[in-house]
């Protein structure tokens, strides 16, 4: 019986644009399905592509260098609850299932499906600088280290950023010399413009501290 790793498409190229969207958390069933654990806003893009990625998780002690990613090719998914539980194709058997436990789910960007007007990837939102207000003019606030969850939206984890007079831009750190973080809730009242291209969202959001 062959393992995912002798799949036909275990030899392509690892994609530069992968985006980890969840983690393996068990087997599920006796056929060789997995049950995944899906990151906040991955599995709706899990159910719509079938191609993954898959990494094994890094060993207590390693040097932290992510394991080289291998292609499988999904061939059922659905929801399960909060999770998500997937067959693989050459894969029918539990305990090859079960071998792949705490492996991290991966998908090229470029496969997302498009996002509707006036919804965007989270991806996509890590790296955009956002700007407030500043006596009715916009002003640098920082930049996005990352996206979470509240249960009700989603929350921009801001790195505050500080623009000195010759147009230097570096980060604002506390005492202990840890960047200081503001999240702003992303929604309608409060981000009014998001370009995803230009790596920029505008807000109302007060620049002072």
């Amino acid at each position: 019986m062959s393992t995912p790793h002798q799949t036909p498409d275990a030899s392509q190229a690892q994609p530069e644009d992968l985006v980890e969207l969840g983690r393996i958390v068990s087997a599920y069933g006796v056929k060789g399905w997995v049950k995944i654990q899906p990151h906040s806003s991955g599995g709706n893009t899990l159910l719509e592509v079938n191609d993954w990625w898959l990494r094994s998780p890094v060993p207590p002690g390693g040097t932290g260098v992510l394991p080289h990613a291998r292609a499988i090719r999904v061939i059922a998914s659905r929801p399960q609850g909060s999770t998500i539980v997937a067959q693989f194709e050459h894969l029918a058997d539990r305990d090859l299932a079960h071998n792949l436990k705490n492996h991290t789910v991966w998908v090229p960007r470029g496969s997302f499906p498009a996002a509707e007007e006036d919804e965007y990837y989270w991806v996509d939102l890590i790296g955009c600088q956002f700007y407030g207000m500043h006596e009715g003019q916009p002003a640098l606030i920082g930049v996005v280290a990352e996206v979470t969850d509240n249960g009700a939206h989603a929350l921009l984890k801001v790195e505050r950023q500080h623009v000195n007079e010759d147009g230097e831009v570096t980060a604002v750190l506390s005492a202990r010399g840890r960047p200081v973080e503001e999240l702003v809730p992303f929604v309608q009242a409060h981000v009014h413009t998001v370009d995803i291209a230009g790596k920029r969202i505008d807000s109302n959001w007060p620049t002072e501290l």
